[in-house]
This record gives C-alpha cells, structure tokens and sequence, in this order.
C-alpha cells in the first residue's frame, strides 16, 4: 500500500508555525505512515532549528514535489531569499511567505500531486490586502477549488462541530442564515460523517441562534422560521437531526456525547466550546473540498513564539487526521478494518525534548 504524501504550509514564520512542524516531524514513526512535504525554506528552518535547539532536527531539502523522498520528511524550496524573522510580532513579512508557501502547496494539491494538505496557522489580517483579499484558509481553498457549497469543521475524538456561517461579523449572521443554507450544512456534516468518518447512520445535533433557542419566539424569530423547517427538511431526507438547542445549556450537560456531530449557527457558538473540551487535540478540517485539507485548531500564538512552549499535538493530530481521511476517502480497506488505525500514535502524549 502506497503511504500518502501529505503537504503542509509552513504558516506565518513569526509564530508558533515552524515550531509546531519541526516538533512534529521529529517524530520520525510519522513516516513510516506518510510522506510529510514541508513548503518553506531552508534557511527559515535552520532559524528556528537554533531558536528551538533542535540541531538534530532535519528535512530532505527538493525543488519540486516530483523529487520528495517517500521514506524521509521533505521540504520543497519556495524561496531562496534571506527574510527577516520577528519572533512574536505580526507583519507584512510573515504573511506574505505564508501564502507563498500555501500558494505553491495549492498548486501542487490541485494538480494531484499531493493527497492532503495540512495548513499551519497563519494571520489572516498580515495576508490580506487590495491585491489579494484574504479571509482564510478556509474561503481561500474553497474558491482554488471551485466549490460554494463547503463546510468548516472542527473534529476531536468526542467531539465534532460545523458551522452554517464561518468568518462574518457576528452583526451579519442573522441576515446570512436561511432555512435553505441551513438546510445545506446539515446534508454536507451528514455526508462528511458517513463518507469520511465512516459513521453509517450520523446523529446530528442543531442549535438555536438566540438565547434560550429564541424562547418560544419571544427572544428571536429564526428558530421557529428558518432552524426548524430546515431540521424538519432534512428529517425528511432520511437525516437523523434534532433540535434546537440552546447553547448554553447544550455544552454545559454535555449534550453533545450523545450526538455524532454538533451544527453551530455562527462561529464563536461553535469555536468556543470546543475549543475548551479539545483545545489541544482538536483539527480543524474543511469537508466539502474536492481535496483533503486540515489544520490545527490553534492560532499563531505570538505571545509564546520562540520560547519553546508550543503544543504540537493539534498539529499532529491535524497531520494524522489528514492520513485517515485519505484512506476512508479511497475506501482502503485497511483503514476500513481498522477504523482509524494511527489513533494510539495521535493519542500519545510524544514531545520532543529540545
């Protein structure tokens, strides 16, 4: 069986980006399941080799993705400049070489010759401009691959959750909703689940927009106008969904346990609650796409760049999550008798001692 062969965007080389690869890739047992390619520099690795202390650390330096060695991790050569590297500051600089390097992995993506991408974080606001508007890894991989209808996901081992609408101002997500997008995002979250995560049957959790799920109209009218005649179409596809929920109380019991995946209204309804239950094993995945992308679920952390506290377990996760939805996706039968046959290597609390 042929091991995929995994890109991963170097993110914005001021932050925790780099750190979280080379603490990554460190873990040489990781190419014994895929092909790591790292789109960066050389001389970018080699500054935050010094700044981690990891002079042992190495990465099978190719100029194009044709050249990558199965066996070994490989980074293929975006730029051959010098850049200058501030270690915890947002700039144009470490926008500009992130999305170089994601630019150069898309291409690459798209004309198949990688079988996943895994994007490392980056600063939205230091990539986008006048010439290149900018809101995300998300919105920018949806549009490379020609796709409307996409989901953002964010999946954990307990916990999994979707969101109707991602990144707009929170004053815009009433007038966004519509029973018919919600209506899409349910279908999309009950597809990913069977196709990708090979749960037969998925069990999908609604919630409300409003406090208290609107209170019975008298907090909000969009539940009772737009959730549920939307939950109520899908139910009649055949999709097992229930609610609304309110939110609070949702993930204060625990609700979610009982549930395959959660859909949010808007993205701090989702985001916050799993980031407090899976802040550190949580990905971040795009379903959806022609192609296969995650990330880890954390940010560029600037307040802890270069002082060697970086968590890479999201990143690894984000890295073995991409293995497994490559093979569930092909329908590999390993993958199939096993059922996601890396999670012991995921689960496993590996740090690298720099």
């Amino acid at each position: 069986m042929n091991k995929p062969i995994i890109g991963i965007s170097i993110g914005d080389v001021n932050s925790i980006a780099v750190e979280v690869i080379i603490k990554t890739l460190s873990d040489t047992r990781i190419n014994d399941f895929c092909c790591p390619v790292v789109y960066g520099s050389p001389k970018v690795l080699s500054y935050w080799k010094n700044v981690l202390g990891a002079k042992d650390f190495n990465l099978n330096y190719i100029k194009s993705i044709d050249l990558a060695n199965p066996k070994k991790s490989n980074l293929v050569v975006c730029w051959e400049e010098e850049i200058e590297i501030k270690i915890g500051e947002a700039n144009q600089t470490g926008g500009k070489y992130a999305f170089k390097s994601l630019e150069m992995a898309v291409k690459d993506l798209k004309n198949g010759k990688l079988d996943a991408l895994v994007t490392a974080p980056l600063n939205k606001s230091m990539v986008n401009n006048e010439l290149l508007p900018f809101k995300g890894h998300t919105e920018y991989l949806s549009q490379q691959a020609n796709v409307h209808d996409y989901i953002m996901f964010l999946v954990s081992n307990d916990l999994k959750v979707g969101l109707v609408t991602g990144h707009v101002p929170l004053k815009d997500v009433a007038s966004k909703l519509s029973k018919e997008l919600i209506l899409k995002k349910i279908k999309l979250m009950n597809d990913s689940l069977k196709n990708d995560f090979g749960i037969i049957k998925p069990k999908i959790a609604i919630l409300g927009l409003n406090p208290h799920a609107g209170d019975a109209g008298l907090l909000g009218h969009e539940e009772k106008d737009l959730i549920e005649p939307a939950i109520k179409l899908a139910q009649d596809e055949g999709i097992v969904a229930y609610g609304p929920y309110p939110a609070d109380g949702f993930f204060g019991a625990k609700q979610f346990m009982k549930f395959d995946a959660v859909l949010a209204m808007y993205h701090d309804q989702g985001l916050i609650p799993f980031k407090y239950f899976a802040f550190e094993d949580g990905v971040n995945y795009t379903a959806g796409l022609p192609f296969i992308r995650t990330s880890p679920d954390h940010g560029t952390a600037y307040n802890i760049a270069g002082k060697n506290q970086a968590d890479e377990s999201s990143m690894r996760n984000a890295l073995f999550t991409a293995i497994d939805l490559y093979y569930s996706r092909n329908n590999i039968a390993e993958w199939k008798s096993n059922s996601l046959p890396f999670s012991n290597l995921r689960k496993e609390r590996f740090r690298m001692d720099f």
